[in-house]
C-alpha cells in the first residue's frame, strides 16, 4: 500500500537533525505528570487511543506511553506532536518497535520509521485540523507484527 510522499528518516538521520518545535512542546511537562497518568486510565480502551509498551533504552525501565493512534492499512501512526526528539519515540526506534495495547487488545508493533508530512494526509479531518495549529509536522509508522 502506498503510503503518499514522505520523506522517511532513521534513528541516525534524527540525532543530526533540529526538528521544528510544535506548539505544545511547552505543555509536556504538564502532560507527563498530570494528563498521561490520567490517560492510561482509558487509552488502551479508546479507539483513536493506545498505550505503547516498551523499556527504556538506557535504564531498562518498563514505560506505558498513551498515544493517540490511527489504523492505516497495515500499518500504525502516531502524530509526534511534541516532536521526534522526545524519549519514547528514541527508545522504540532504538529497540526496533514496542508492543501496544488498542482498543483492549494488545499489539506487537516493529519496523518504527519517522516521516515528515507537512499536509498530515494520514490522519482523519478533524485530528489534522489541531495538528496544522499545533504546527506537527513528524509522524511515526509502525507495521503488526
Amino acid at each position: 500500500m502506498s503510503m503518499g510522499k514522505q520523506t522517511v528518516t532513521d534513528q541516525r538521520n534524527l540525532e543530526h537533525q533540529i526538528p521544528p518545535r510544535t506548539r505544545l512542546a511547552f505543555v509536556r511537562p504538564f502532560a507527563l505528570y498530570v494528563i498521561n497518568p490520567i490517560a492510561r486510565l482509558f487509552a488502551g480502551w479508546v479507539p483513536g487511543f493506545g498505550i505503547l509498551k516498551y523499556l527504556g533504552r538506557k535504564s531498562g525501565r518498563r514505560y506505558r506511553t498513551p498515544v493517540n493512534v490511527f489504523k492505516r492499512g497495515d500499518h500504525f501512526v502516531f502524530a509526534l506532536t511534541y516532536g521526534s526528539r522526545v524519549d519514547w519515540v528514541k527508545n522504540v526506534l532504538a529497540a526496533g518497535g514496542c508492543e501496544m495495547r488498542h482498543c483492549g487488545r494488545d499489539i506487537r508493533l516493529f519496523r518504527p520509521e519517522v516521516f515528515v508530512d507537512p499536509k498530515q494526509r494520514l490522519m482523519p479531518a478533524i485530528v489534522r485540523m489541531v495538528l496544522r495549529l499545533n504546527k506537527t509536522t513528524e509522524f511515526l509508522r509502525m507495521r503488526r507484527a
